[in-house]
C-alpha cells in the first residue's frame, strides 16, 4: 500500500493539515488513518475555543506572547510563542473560510471568552462546543476531497525506519518510510507507505483512571515514535484540568470548560466558602496549575472528593446560552446550574510534552513530522495557557505542509520492506481485556498527579516495567489491538514517570513535594 503522505490522527491538526495538503496537490495521495472513527478525536471535546489576539483597544499580539510565556515558564520557546501568537489570525481566517462560525454580541463584534492566565478576552468560541463544530466542518470538508483517503478502525503499529528496509547499515539520522497498519476487521499487518508521514494523533489522558480526553487518547503517537529513536522531551508536564464535573466511574471525564470560571462562576469549598483568593491574586482565573493545586490543597485539607463550582448566581437563562452542553450533562445528572453548585474535580487533560520538533514541525526522523499534543514544539512549556492548543494544531499544521510543499517531489518510496508481526498468542496467561488497561490506570493514577514523590514515582516505575518484561509484549505478538494498545500505554506511561524523576525543580504543573515544600510556586 502506497501514499505521498500518510496523515495519523483525524483531528484538527490531521484534517487542516491534509486539507491544505490535498488542494495543493490534487494528482497526488493523502491517507489519513483513525484507530476508531474518523469523529473520535480530542478535538470534539475541546469546549473552550481558540485563543487569538488581534490590535485591538483591548488586546494585542504582545499581551498574548506575554500571557503564554507566563504561563509555560521558564520552558518556553519565545520564538515559537511569538510566531504562533502571529500567525494565529491568519489560521482562524482559514477556518471561518471553511465554513466554521463564532459567537458573536452583534453584527460586528465577536463574543470573546476570558479563560484563565489571560489578560483579555481573546478566545473565540462555538457556545461550549467548539471542538465539535471544528471536527464536523473539517471533517466534512476532508471527505469532499477527492484524493483525501480516510481509513476508519485502522491502528498504526510502529514507523517504518531503515532497520525494516535491510539497510545494515543505519543511516546517522534515522528516516521514516511510512508505517505498519491493521484494520480492525482482520488479521493482516500492512505495510503503508509513505514520502512524508505526519503524526497527530493527540494526547495521553487515557493512561490515566479519570481523564477529559477521548477514548482513543492513549500516547499511541508518542509510543510509536519513540521506538522509532525519534526525540521525546517534557513528557513529565502533564496538565490536570481543575474543574472536571465529579463522577465515581473511570473514564472519561465531562469537561466543565474554563470559560465558564471567566464568564462568573466561583470555586468554593464544601461549606461554601470562596476559597481561590487565598492562593492567588487572580483568583479564579489563576493559571490551571495554580488552580489544581489550590484544589486539591483543599481535597485533602477538608478530606472530600470534590470542591463545588458555583454559578447560583449567573442568570439561568445566560448560562444555558453560553454553555449549552454543560448545561444539559449537568441537568442530565440531576444538577441545576441555577439552583445547585456543580461538584468538580481535577481530571488529566493535556500532556505538554510529546514528539520533539523544530519549528516546522520536523522531528529528529527525516520525513517524520507532528503536530498536534503528540508535539513538542516549545509553546507550552511547563504549562499550556488555555485555549493556547487549538491554535498550536492550526498554526503547526500549517508549518508542516509549508516544509513538505517543498521536499515532497525530491523522496521517493522505499522497496523490500521486512516485517515479523505474527498471530497474537496468550503468552504468559496475559489477557487482554480492560482489567489489564484498568490496572495499568491505577498504577499510573497513584503514581502520578497533581503532587508527586519519589517514591509514587518509583513504585510505578517498578510495577509498569513488571509488565513491559512479559513475553507478549516482544514486537514480534502484537497483532491483537488490545495488546497494541496496552504496549503503547506502558511505553508512555514510563515516559512520564522516568522524565519526572530527572526534574530536579518544581515549574509549572510539574510538583514533586520531596524538591520543595511551596505548593503553590509562581
Amino acid at each position: 500500500m502506497r501514499t505521498d503522505f500518510l496523515v495519523i490522527g483525524s483531528g484538527i491538526a490531521g484534517l487542516s493539515y491534509a486539507i491544505k495538503t490535498a488542494k495543493a496537490f490534487p494528482s497526488k495521495k493523502i491517507t489519513i488513518i483513525c484507530k476508531s472513527l474518523a469523529k473520535e478525536t480530542n478535538t470534539r471535546y475541546a469546549q473552550g475555543g481558540i485563543a487569538v489576539a488581534f490590535d485591538t483597544l483591548n488586546d494585542s499580539p504582545e499581551k498574548h506572547i506575554q500571557d503564554t510565556l507566563a504561563a509555560g515558564g521558564r520552558l518556553c520557546n519565545k520564538k515559537v510563542v511569538e510566531f504562533v501568537v502571529k500567525e494565529g489570525p491568519a489560521r482562524l481566517a482559514e477556518l471561518m473560510s471553511y465554513g466554521i462560525h463564532f459567537d458573536r454580541k452583534n453584527k460586528h463584534q465577536y463574543d470573546l471568552a476570558k479563560e484563565g492566565g489571560h489578560s483579555s478576552g481573546r478566545v473565540f468560541h462555538k457556545g461550549d462546543y467548539t471542538g465539535l463544530e471544528i471536527e464536523r466542518k473539517l471533517l466534512s470538508k476532508a471527505r469532499k476531497i477527492q484524493n483525501i483517503i480516510i481509513l476508519p478502525n485502522t491502528v498504526a503499529i510502529d514507523l517504518i525506519t531503515e532497520e525494516h528496509t535491510g539497510n545494515r547499515k543505519p543511516r546517522s539520522k534515522k528516516q521514516c518510510y511510512g508505517a505498519f497498519i491493521l484494520h480492525l476487521k482482520n488479521t493482516e499487518v500492512k505495510p503503508m507507505l509513505a514520502k512524508i508521514t505526519v503524526m497527530a494523533t493527540g494526547g495521553i489522558g487515557q493512561v490515566f483512571a479519570h481523564t477529559t480526553n477521548s477514548k482513543v487518547a492513549t500516547g499511541d503517537g508518542i509510543a510509536m515514535a519513540h521506538r522509532a529513536k525519534a526525540k521525546i522531551a517534557n513528557m513529565e508536564f502533564i496538565q490536570f484540568h481543575p474543574t472536571a464535573l465529579f463522577e465515581t466511574e473511570n473514564g472519561r471525564n465531562f469537561l466543565i470548560s474554563e470559560a465558564v470560571r471567566g464568564f462568573g462562576g466561583i470555586l468554593k469549598t464544601k461549606d461554601g466558602k470562596p476559597f481561590m483568593k487565598d492562593y492567588d491574586a487572580r483568583k479564579d482565573l489563576a493559571t490551571r496549575d495554580v488552580v489544581a493545586r489550590a484544589i486539591n490543597t483543599e481535597l485533602k485539607r477538608s478530606k472530600s472528593s470534590f470542591v463545588f463550582l458555583d454559578c447560583r448566581h449567573i442568570s439561568g437563562s445566560d448560562f444555558n446560552a453560553h454553555f449549552p452542553t454543560i448545561s444539559e450533562k449537568c441537568m442530565g445528572s440531576g444538577i441545576d446550574p441555577a439552583k445547585d453548585m456543580i461538584p468538580v474535580v481535577p481530571s488529566a487533560h493535556y500532556c505538554c510534552g510529546g514528539i520533539s520538533t523544530d519549528s516546522f514541525g520536523r522531528t529528529t526522523v527525516k520525513n517524520l513530522y507532528a503536530c498536534g499534543e503528540c508535539a513538542s514544539t516549545g509553546l507550552h512549556g511547563s504549562n499550556r495557557l488555555a485555549s493556547n492548543s487549538l491554535l498550536e494544531a492550526l498554526v503547526f499544521a500549517d508549518r508542516c505542509y509549508r516544509d513538505a510543499f517543498k521536499r515532497i517531489d525530491k523522496i521517493k518510496h522505499v522497496e523490500n520492506i521486512h516485517h515479523h508481526y505474527n498471530t497474537y498468542e496468550n503468552h504468559a496467561g496475559l489477557n487482554p481485556s480492560a482489567d489489564v488497561i484498568n490496572t495499568i490506570k491505577k498504577i499510573m493514577s497513584e503514581s502520578f498527579g497533581i503532587i508527586n514523590s519519589f517514591i509514587q514515582l518509583e513504585q510505578g516505575i517498578k510495577l509498569l516495567g513488571g509488565f513491559k518484561k512479559q513475553k507478549c509484549f516482544a514486537d514480534g505478538n502484537l497483532i491483537n489491538p488490545d495488546l497494541l494498545q496496552i504496549r503503547n500505554m506502558i511505553t508512555v506511561s514510563l515516559l512520564i514517570l522516568k522524565s519526572s524523576r530527572k526534574r530536579s525543580k518544581n515549574l509549572g504543573v510539574f510538583f514533586n513535594s520531596d524538591l520543595g515544600l511551596r505548593i503553590l510556586s509562581p
